[in-house]
Protein backbone atom coordinates (compact mmCIF):
# COMPACT_ATOMS: atom_id res chain seq x y z
CA UNK A 1 0.00 0.00 0.00
CA UNK A 2 1.28 3.42 -0.83
CA UNK A 3 2.31 6.00 1.74
CA UNK A 4 -0.53 8.26 0.63
CA UNK A 5 -3.24 5.67 1.23
CA UNK A 6 -5.54 7.05 3.92
CA UNK A 7 -7.04 3.65 4.72
CA UNK A 8 -3.89 2.56 6.57
CA UNK A 9 -4.20 2.35 10.34
CA UNK A 10 -1.85 4.48 12.47
CA UNK A 11 0.43 1.52 13.22
CA UNK A 12 1.15 1.15 9.49
CA UNK A 13 3.19 4.38 9.70
CA UNK A 14 5.63 3.00 12.31
CA UNK A 15 8.93 1.41 11.32
CA UNK A 16 8.16 -2.11 10.17
CA UNK A 17 9.30 -4.81 12.60
CA UNK A 18 8.45 -8.21 11.12
CA UNK A 19 6.70 -10.85 13.19
CA UNK A 20 8.51 -14.15 12.78
CA UNK A 21 7.13 -17.50 13.90
CA UNK A 22 9.80 -20.13 14.59
CA UNK A 23 8.80 -23.78 14.59
CA UNK A 24 11.59 -25.48 16.58
CA UNK A 25 12.24 -29.13 17.28
CA UNK A 26 12.43 -30.06 20.94
CA UNK A 27 15.80 -31.79 20.94
CA UNK A 28 18.02 -29.43 18.99
CA UNK A 29 16.63 -26.09 17.82
CA UNK A 30 14.58 -25.33 20.94
CA UNK A 31 17.58 -26.24 23.08
CA UNK A 32 19.76 -24.00 20.88
CA UNK A 33 17.31 -21.12 21.36
CA UNK A 34 17.40 -21.74 25.10
CA UNK A 35 21.20 -21.78 25.02
CA UNK A 36 21.23 -18.50 23.09
CA UNK A 37 19.12 -16.98 25.85
CA UNK A 38 21.27 -18.47 28.61
CA UNK A 39 24.38 -17.05 26.92
CA UNK A 40 22.59 -13.70 26.64
CA UNK A 41 23.02 -13.66 22.88
CA UNK A 42 20.66 -11.16 21.39
CA UNK A 43 18.23 -12.12 18.70
CA UNK A 44 15.13 -10.25 17.55
CA UNK A 45 12.44 -10.05 20.24
CA UNK A 46 9.70 -10.31 17.61
CA UNK A 47 10.49 -14.01 17.07
CA UNK A 48 7.80 -16.26 18.55
CA UNK A 49 8.90 -19.85 19.16
CA UNK A 50 6.55 -22.79 18.77
CA UNK A 51 7.87 -26.04 20.21
CA UNK A 52 7.48 -29.18 18.11
CA UNK A 53 8.51 -32.68 19.21
CA UNK A 54 10.23 -32.92 15.82
CA UNK A 55 10.16 -30.73 12.71
CA UNK A 56 8.85 -33.83 10.97
CA UNK A 57 5.56 -32.93 12.68
CA UNK A 58 5.47 -29.58 10.89
CA UNK A 59 2.01 -29.15 9.42
CA UNK A 60 1.89 -27.09 6.22
CA UNK A 61 -1.60 -25.94 7.14
CA UNK A 62 -0.34 -24.46 10.41
CA UNK A 63 2.42 -22.66 8.50
CA UNK A 64 -0.15 -21.20 6.12
CA UNK A 65 -2.37 -20.28 9.10
CA UNK A 66 0.59 -18.38 10.59
CA UNK A 67 0.81 -16.28 7.42
CA UNK A 68 -2.95 -15.91 7.28
CA UNK A 69 -2.96 -14.65 10.88
CA UNK A 70 -0.33 -12.02 10.11
CA UNK A 71 3.11 -13.58 10.50
CA UNK A 72 5.57 -11.87 8.18
CA UNK A 73 7.96 -14.81 8.11
CA UNK A 74 8.43 -18.37 9.35
CA UNK A 75 11.63 -20.02 10.49
CA UNK A 76 11.69 -23.80 10.72
CA UNK A 77 14.62 -24.97 12.84
CA UNK A 78 15.45 -28.64 13.18
CA UNK A 79 18.23 -31.07 13.97
CA UNK A 80 21.31 -31.37 11.81
CA UNK A 81 20.68 -33.47 8.72
CA UNK A 82 21.33 -37.10 9.51
CA UNK A 83 21.07 -36.41 13.26
CA UNK A 84 17.28 -36.29 13.69
CA UNK A 85 16.10 -38.05 16.83
CA UNK A 86 13.18 -39.39 14.78
CA UNK A 87 15.45 -40.52 11.91
CA UNK A 88 14.07 -38.58 8.93
CA UNK A 89 11.81 -35.97 10.47
CA UNK A 90 13.98 -33.02 9.48
CA UNK A 91 14.21 -34.30 5.90
CA UNK A 92 10.42 -34.48 5.72
CA UNK A 93 10.24 -30.95 7.12
CA UNK A 94 12.68 -29.67 4.48
CA UNK A 95 10.47 -31.11 1.71
CA UNK A 96 7.44 -29.41 3.26
CA UNK A 97 9.26 -26.08 3.57
CA UNK A 98 10.34 -26.25 -0.08
CA UNK A 99 6.73 -26.96 -1.07
CA UNK A 100 5.44 -24.00 0.96
CA UNK A 101 8.15 -21.78 -0.58
CA UNK A 102 6.83 -22.63 -4.05
CA UNK A 103 3.26 -22.08 -2.91
CA UNK A 104 4.08 -18.67 -1.44
CA UNK A 105 5.79 -17.68 -4.70
CA UNK A 106 2.72 -18.72 -6.68
CA UNK A 107 0.35 -16.67 -4.55
CA UNK A 108 2.64 -13.65 -4.56
CA UNK A 109 3.85 -13.56 -0.93
CA UNK A 110 7.45 -14.54 -1.70
CA UNK A 111 9.01 -17.91 -1.02
CA UNK A 112 11.83 -16.48 1.10
CA UNK A 113 9.31 -15.67 3.84
CA UNK A 114 9.81 -19.24 5.05
CA UNK A 115 13.24 -20.72 5.63
CA UNK A 116 14.64 -23.82 7.26
CA UNK A 117 17.86 -24.14 9.22
CA UNK A 118 19.49 -27.13 10.85
CA UNK A 119 21.44 -27.02 14.10
CA UNK A 120 22.49 -29.00 17.12
CA UNK A 121 21.50 -28.14 20.67
CA UNK A 122 24.97 -26.64 21.25
CA UNK A 123 24.57 -24.08 18.45
CA UNK A 124 22.98 -21.21 20.36
CA UNK A 125 24.95 -18.64 18.36
CA UNK A 126 23.76 -20.23 15.11
CA UNK A 127 20.15 -19.88 16.27
CA UNK A 128 20.64 -16.20 17.11
CA UNK A 129 22.27 -15.57 13.72
CA UNK A 130 19.51 -17.44 11.83
CA UNK A 131 16.83 -15.47 13.68
CA UNK A 132 18.55 -12.18 12.87
CA UNK A 133 19.06 -13.14 9.21
CA UNK A 134 15.46 -14.13 8.52
CA UNK A 135 14.24 -11.03 10.35
CA UNK A 136 16.47 -8.79 8.21
CA UNK A 137 15.43 -10.53 5.00
CA UNK A 138 11.72 -10.34 5.79
CA UNK A 139 12.12 -6.72 6.87
CA UNK A 140 13.57 -5.93 3.44
CA UNK A 141 10.57 -7.66 1.81
CA UNK A 142 8.08 -5.60 3.77
CA UNK A 143 4.97 -6.63 5.68
CA UNK A 144 2.96 -9.70 4.83
CA UNK A 145 0.34 -8.44 2.33
CA UNK A 146 -2.28 -10.61 4.03
CA UNK A 147 -1.70 -8.78 7.31
CA UNK A 148 -2.15 -5.47 5.55
CA UNK A 149 -5.53 -6.67 4.26
CA UNK A 150 -6.60 -7.62 7.79
CA UNK A 151 -5.33 -4.40 9.41
CA UNK A 152 -6.50 -1.94 6.79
Amino acid sequence: MGAGNNTQPAECGKEFQPEIVAFCCNFCAYAAADLAGALRLSYPPNLKIILLPCTGRLDMLEVMHAFERGADGVLVAGCLEGECHFRTGNLNARRRVEYVQKLLEQIGLGGRRIQMVNMSSAMGAHFAIAAAEITAEVQSMGPNPLKMMVLC
